[in-house]
């Protein structure tokens, strides 16, 4: 695969589709390296790339669904419901049929689903159905061609003219199966193993490393952890050449990294001031840890420990944090630094049993301030 094919299988993992109107410049290099990219896709991860006459898609499937593959805007189980009653309605419109906000509203409140009733005037339903239309926009599904959304969230009368675009055909996936015979998104799943199952294991292992933070071992029977450590040379030589990811694997965990950081990628840490939170409080959980605490890697943390940890950290490091966690409480910096973590399948949270279950791979990035940094506020302080 020659560097130009290796650029366009990475855009094709970070974006959910390019689209001939918006990259002109992308789209055609993925139709002139098509095949090269749709082999090794296939071999490799077992993901189908669909090249069409308006856009180009890899169709990600995850190994197992995450809370953070979710829509990132989206805040309630609502604004997914909307958003696919909004879906529903387009499927029943023509490319470039124009329709009312209006027209929209009125359909969603006659099909919303189950026995809850849509009422317009509730403020928390318009954000609701804004955050979905933002994201129908976004997707380039549809095009405004007059009007203002934002002004519907205090004017249940204000209009906004749309017009249905190609792309709102061809969002959904096609699927062969009626959805309806699966009772969760794990039967599905399966399915979708039943009927590729050549290589399962290979494909399996590139997906999980290519499309989450990590890969943890579940115990000394893993199939797909004994693979990446028998295959782990082969499985480098191959990330190397195809993307700008190194792979990493410790005992309990393999991972891609990103040596150098780049706009395309989302990465951990980032640039937030959250991110600086987390890694002094991951280099303080370190200092106070007791190895045999750890099974498979993993450490459950009961909340209270957890909330003195945070002050501990706090008390040493919060001098260099931003205003809103340096005088934020600690429940604040408690949920924000959780919401992190989950995001990033460092920990998980158990609300009822007031636990934090810590995963392998927390500890390969932590952070303290440098010597100098220090030794200039000791004199300061003096």
């Amino acid at each position: 695969m020659d560097e130009i094919a290796t650029t366009a299988l990475n855009v094709l993992f970070e974006k959910f589709w390019i689209t001939r109107d918006q990259e002109p410049d992308m789209y055609r290099t993925i139709r002139d390296r098509e095949m090269v990219l749709k082999r090794h896709l296939q071999d490799k991860y077992g993901l189908e790339l669909i090249v069409h006459r308006y856009f180009a898609k890899l169709e990600k499937i995850p190994v197992e669904p995450q809370p953070w593959m979710g829509i990132q805007t989206f805040e309630k189980t609502t604004d997914y419901v909307l958003f696919c009653c909004i879906l529903a309605f387009l499927e029943r419109k023509r490319v470039d049929e124009q329709f009312l906000l209006s027209d929209l509203t009125e359909y969603v409140a006659e099909t919303y689903p189950g026995f809850e009733k849509i009422e317009w005037s509730v403020y928390t339903i318009r954000q609701s159905l804004i955050r979905a239309m933002r994201e129908v926009i976004g997707f380039s599904l549809i095009r405004t061609i007059d009007g203002y959304l934002e002004g519907y969230q205090s004017d249940t009368t204000e209009d906004v003219l749309y017009e249905v675009t190609i792309y709102a055909k061809y969002f959904m996936r096609a699927y062969p199966d009626d959805l309806t015979r699966f009772h969760d998104e794990h039967e599905l799943l399966e399915q979708e193993w039943k009927r590729r199952p050549e290589d399962m294991t290979r494909r399996r292992v590139y997906r999980a490393l290519r499309m989450t933070p990590f890969v943890r071992r579940k115990g000394e029977d893993d199939l797909d952890f004994q693979y990446i450590r028998r295959y782990r040379d082969r499985l480098q030589d191959d990330f190397l050449e195809t993307t700008p990811f190194r792979l990493e694997v410790y005992r309990d965990v393999a991972f891609l990294n990103l040596p150098e950081p780049k706009t395309m990628y989302t990465y951990y840490p980032g640039r937030g001031s959250i991110h600086d939170v987390s890694l002094h409080v991951t280099a303080m959980l370190m200092e106070t840890l007791d190895n045999q605490e750890l099974v498979l890697g993993h450490l459950d943390l009961p909340f209270s420990r957890f909330k003195r940890l945070l002050y501990q950290t706090k008390e040493r490091c919060g001098h260099g944090w931003s205003k809103d966690y340096r005088e934020g409480s600690i429940a604040h910096i408690m949920k924000e630094v959780l919401r992190l973590w989950k995001n990033w399948e460092l920990a998980s949270v158990d609300e009822a049993e007031e636990m934090i279950h810590v995963f392998p791979g927390i500890s390969r990035v932590i952070a303290r301030y440098p010597k100098d940094y220090e030794e200039k506020r000791e004199r300061r302080n003096e």
